[in-house]
């Protein structure tokens, strides 16, 4: 998945400017007179519970990040509803956001976020320029090689068409042959599932997908409303939130296709895994979890129980 997970304005803010010189009235916020990610971040209920500090999840902090007082954590912030920017350009906004900062609470730490383009993000925590990322990351298998995972979250890949879905497209190989379908750079569907399903079609005799990848899934979506590309395929949580507030496209039926656990990652080995699981297995029992998704529109089908969130 992405995606989940941002770029020098906020999504809502670059994705309109690009659909105004397309001639498309929206694009990731709830309208043209409502064009920034703070909009979207007061979606009810605006206040998450803060949460007292767990001393059997703190006693598990090494001692360099207590001594520190800060977590380190990457983002891409051109995914809402995971991650964006306010209409600063500079705030980060987002569910993957609001539980970092319940993470923050729970641990006793600060926490401070800092803009990665999302293929660089996994090298970055292996050089140590960062503690841990929360970016919408499908927990794969290979991923995992490289990195720690420590699971908030569940959702499958979906597809964003042009509003009416005039060529009846799907998230299904058979459906893709020959069309050229977008995805943002090193996110699940741009590496695996969009690759895996132009095998299928060259193996069943038809035209491959000719896959485009971008920087950013808000330069996808651009392109999928400029008509530079005919679908875009990304996690489903995201377009479903984007399709639903803009108008300006729409995700195709058919469900998720192949739901996956979203996780933040942190370095392979890290000391800090064991700390933030205990965090996390905490805080998917409170009710700033809830409140959080309730904020950012995403379905209770969506949360995860604490039994899974450690990954081995």
């Amino acid at each position: 998945m992405h995606l989940p997970r941002l770029a020098p304005a906020a999504l809502a803010a670059s994705a309109i400017l690009a659909l105004t010189l397309t001639g498309c009235t929206n694009a990731a916020e709830e309208s043209a007179k409502q064009t920034d990610g703070k909009t979207a971040s007061t979606q009810a209920p605006d206040t998450i519970e803060k949460l007292s500090v767990d001393e059997s999840a703190q006693k598990l902090l090494p001692a360099d990040v207590v001594k520190r007082g800060t977590l380190r954590i990457a983002t891409d912030p051109t995914y809402l509803p995971f991650e964006g920017y306010a209409d600063d350009n500079k705030t980060f906004i987002g569910l993957d956001v609001d539980l970092a900062d319940s993470v923050g609470q729970l641990l006793g730490l600060k926490v401070e976020f800092t803009p990665s383009g999302f293929d660089a993000i996994i090298p970055g925590l292996s050089s140590g320029k960062y503690d841990m990322s929360m970016s919408a990351f499908s927990v794969t298998d290979e991923r995992k090689k490289n990195a720690d995972f420590v699971v908030y979250h569940q959702s499958g890949s979906g597809l964003a068409v042009p509003t009416g879905n005039p060529d009846k497209l799907k998230m299904e190989a058979m459906s893709l042959c020959g069309r050229t379908i977008g995805a943002e750079s090193g996110t699940t569907q741009g590496q695996e599932i969009l690759p895996a399903f132009s095998e299928e079609c060259t193996k069943a005799g038809k035209k491959a997908i000719d896959i485009k990848l971008f920087p950013g899934s808000d330069k996808a979506i651009t392109a999928l409303t400029s008509g530079r590309v005919e679908a875009v395929s990304s996690g489903a949580t995201g377009l479903g939130y984007q399709a639903k507030i803009t108008g300006a496209f729409e995700l195709a039926s058919g469900g998720d296709y192949a739901p996956k656990p979203t996780g933040l990652v942190l370095p392979k080995g890290s000391p800090l895994t064991p700390a933030v699981t205990a965090a996390f297995e905490k805080l998917v029992t409170t009710k700033a979890y809830k409140q959080a998704f309730e904020k950012w529109g995403i379905n209770e089908s969506n949360y995860v129980t604490p039994a899974q969130v450690p990954v081995q």
